[in-house]
Protein backbone atom coordinates (compact mmCIF):
# COMPACT_ATOMS: atom_id res chain seq x y z
CA UNK A 1 0.00 0.00 0.00
CA UNK A 2 1.26 3.60 -0.91
CA UNK A 3 0.11 6.96 0.87
CA UNK A 4 0.64 10.40 -0.40
CA UNK A 5 0.14 13.25 1.68
CA UNK A 6 -0.07 16.72 -0.02
CA UNK A 7 0.06 19.87 1.25
CA UNK A 8 0.17 23.64 1.11
CA UNK A 9 1.36 25.90 4.01
CA UNK A 10 1.86 29.21 4.48
CA UNK A 11 3.66 29.08 8.19
CA UNK A 12 4.85 25.39 9.09
CA UNK A 13 1.67 24.59 10.56
CA UNK A 14 -0.11 22.92 8.10
CA UNK A 15 3.48 20.76 6.85
CA UNK A 16 3.93 19.93 10.60
CA UNK A 17 0.22 18.22 10.58
CA UNK A 18 0.75 16.12 7.60
CA UNK A 19 3.82 15.13 8.88
CA UNK A 20 2.45 14.09 12.17
CA UNK A 21 -0.49 12.13 9.65
CA UNK A 22 2.23 10.63 7.48
CA UNK A 23 3.83 9.40 10.61
CA UNK A 24 0.56 7.98 12.08
CA UNK A 25 -0.29 6.41 7.98
CA UNK A 26 3.51 4.98 8.18
CA UNK A 27 2.83 2.26 11.34
CA UNK A 28 0.70 0.30 8.18
CA UNK A 29 1.67 1.93 4.65
CA UNK A 30 4.59 3.40 3.08
CA UNK A 31 4.04 7.02 2.87
CA UNK A 32 5.17 10.00 1.25
CA UNK A 33 5.17 13.57 1.87
CA UNK A 34 5.41 16.27 -0.86
CA UNK A 35 4.46 19.98 -0.92
CA UNK A 36 2.29 21.09 -3.15
CA UNK A 37 4.24 22.81 -5.46
CA UNK A 38 6.43 19.91 -6.43
CA UNK A 39 3.51 17.35 -6.68
CA UNK A 40 2.57 16.06 -10.21
CA UNK A 41 -0.17 16.90 -11.77
CA UNK A 42 -1.18 13.33 -12.80
CA UNK A 43 -1.58 10.93 -9.84
CA UNK A 44 -0.97 7.67 -10.91
CA UNK A 45 -2.72 4.37 -10.04
CA UNK A 46 0.28 3.19 -7.75
CA UNK A 47 -1.17 5.75 -5.21
CA UNK A 48 -3.99 3.81 -3.02
CA UNK A 49 -4.53 7.23 -0.99
CA UNK A 50 -4.21 10.71 -1.45
CA UNK A 51 -4.30 12.93 1.52
CA UNK A 52 -4.43 16.49 1.08
CA UNK A 53 -3.98 19.68 3.48
CA UNK A 54 -4.18 22.83 3.21
CA UNK A 55 -4.85 26.72 5.44
CA UNK A 56 -7.86 27.63 5.37
CA UNK A 57 -7.78 31.61 3.75
CA UNK A 58 -10.82 33.72 3.52
CA UNK A 59 -13.67 30.68 4.27
CA UNK A 60 -12.01 28.14 1.84
CA UNK A 61 -8.53 26.98 0.20
CA UNK A 62 -6.07 29.72 -0.70
CA UNK A 63 -5.91 32.04 -3.58
CA UNK A 64 -3.39 34.11 -5.13
CA UNK A 65 -4.57 37.23 -2.91
CA UNK A 66 -5.10 35.34 0.20
CA UNK A 67 -1.09 34.16 -0.24
CA UNK A 68 -0.45 37.58 -0.84
CA UNK A 69 -1.42 38.40 2.24
CA UNK A 70 0.76 35.71 4.02
CA UNK A 71 3.58 36.21 1.93
CA UNK A 72 3.61 39.65 3.56
CA UNK A 73 3.54 38.10 6.97
CA UNK A 74 5.96 35.65 6.67
CA UNK A 75 8.53 37.07 4.33
CA UNK A 76 11.17 34.43 3.77
CA UNK A 77 9.74 32.23 5.91
CA UNK A 78 6.78 31.07 3.77
CA UNK A 79 6.82 27.60 3.40
CA UNK A 80 4.52 27.09 0.03
CA UNK A 81 5.99 30.03 -2.03
CA UNK A 82 4.10 28.78 -5.56
CA UNK A 83 1.09 27.50 -6.20
CA UNK A 84 -1.70 26.36 -3.69
CA UNK A 85 -4.28 23.79 -3.49
CA UNK A 86 -6.78 25.16 -5.39
CA UNK A 87 -4.85 25.54 -8.85
CA UNK A 88 -3.12 22.13 -8.06
CA UNK A 89 -6.45 20.32 -7.98
CA UNK A 90 -7.52 22.58 -11.14
CA UNK A 91 -4.98 20.63 -13.04
CA UNK A 92 -4.73 17.54 -11.24
CA UNK A 93 -5.39 14.04 -13.52
CA UNK A 94 -5.96 11.06 -11.09
CA UNK A 95 -7.86 7.58 -11.93
CA UNK A 96 -11.57 7.02 -11.15
CA UNK A 97 -12.39 6.29 -7.40
CA UNK A 98 -8.93 7.72 -6.25
CA UNK A 99 -9.17 7.08 -2.33
CA UNK A 100 -8.89 10.45 -0.55
CA UNK A 101 -8.73 12.34 2.17
CA UNK A 102 -9.08 16.02 3.43
CA UNK A 103 -8.01 18.38 6.16
CA UNK A 104 -7.23 21.59 7.07
CA UNK A 105 -5.86 24.22 9.55
CA UNK A 106 -7.97 27.07 11.01
CA UNK A 107 -8.08 29.54 13.65
CA UNK A 108 -9.81 27.98 16.68
CA UNK A 109 -12.48 30.23 17.40
CA UNK A 110 -16.54 29.41 16.89
CA UNK A 111 -18.78 31.22 14.92
CA UNK A 112 -15.44 31.61 11.90
CA UNK A 113 -17.07 29.80 8.83
CA UNK A 114 -15.30 28.37 5.83
CA UNK A 115 -12.97 25.59 5.21
CA UNK A 116 -10.51 24.34 3.16
CA UNK A 117 -10.96 21.21 3.64
CA UNK A 118 -14.39 21.06 2.61
CA UNK A 119 -13.82 23.02 -0.27
CA UNK A 120 -11.16 20.30 -1.39
CA UNK A 121 -13.32 17.50 -0.56
CA UNK A 122 -15.80 18.49 -2.67
CA UNK A 123 -14.00 19.12 -5.54
CA UNK A 124 -12.14 15.93 -5.14
CA UNK A 125 -15.62 13.95 -5.14
CA UNK A 126 -16.82 16.18 -8.39
CA UNK A 127 -13.37 14.86 -9.77
CA UNK A 128 -14.49 11.05 -9.14
CA UNK A 129 -12.56 10.68 -6.00
CA UNK A 130 -13.29 8.09 -3.19
CA UNK A 131 -13.40 10.11 -0.06
CA UNK A 132 -12.71 7.42 2.89
CA UNK A 133 -12.97 10.39 5.81
CA UNK A 134 -15.04 13.45 6.63
CA UNK A 135 -13.18 16.36 6.19
CA UNK A 136 -11.02 17.42 9.22
CA UNK A 137 -9.86 20.62 11.11
CA UNK A 138 -6.58 21.10 13.11
CA UNK A 139 -6.30 23.77 15.36
CA UNK A 140 -4.05 27.15 15.31
CA UNK A 141 -3.95 29.87 18.08
CA UNK A 142 -3.87 32.85 15.01
CA UNK A 143 -3.32 32.96 11.73
CA UNK A 144 0.22 32.18 11.71
CA UNK A 145 0.14 29.61 14.45
CA UNK A 146 0.87 27.64 16.98
CA UNK A 147 -1.36 24.86 16.42
CA UNK A 148 -3.15 24.11 19.93
CA UNK A 149 -1.63 21.36 22.34
CA UNK A 150 -2.35 18.36 21.31
CA UNK A 151 -3.38 18.34 17.50
CA UNK A 152 -0.08 17.23 16.30
CA UNK A 153 -1.20 13.98 18.49
CA UNK A 154 -4.56 14.25 17.41
CA UNK A 155 -3.18 14.20 13.56
CA UNK A 156 -1.33 11.07 14.22
CA UNK A 157 -4.19 9.27 15.20
CA UNK A 158 -6.04 10.34 12.16
CA UNK A 159 -3.34 8.99 10.03
CA UNK A 160 -3.34 5.99 12.49
CA UNK A 161 -6.90 5.90 11.65
CA UNK A 162 -6.83 6.43 7.65
CA UNK A 163 -4.26 3.68 6.86
CA UNK A 164 -6.62 1.06 9.02
CA UNK A 165 -9.47 2.10 6.10
CA UNK A 166 -7.31 1.28 3.20
CA UNK A 167 -5.25 -1.55 4.05
CA UNK A 168 -6.83 -5.03 3.64
CA UNK A 169 -7.66 -6.70 7.16
CA UNK A 170 -5.22 -9.77 7.63
CA UNK A 171 -6.63 -12.91 7.00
Amino acid sequence: MRAVVLYESMFGNTRDVATAIAEGLGTEVDVEVVEVSQAPSNVTSNVDLLVLGGPTHALGMSRDSTRTSAIDKAGDGLVSPGIGLREWLAAVQMPPSTAVAVFDTRVDKPRVPGSAAASAHRKLRRLGARPVAPAENFFVEDMTGPLLVGELDRARRWGEQLAAKVTPAPA
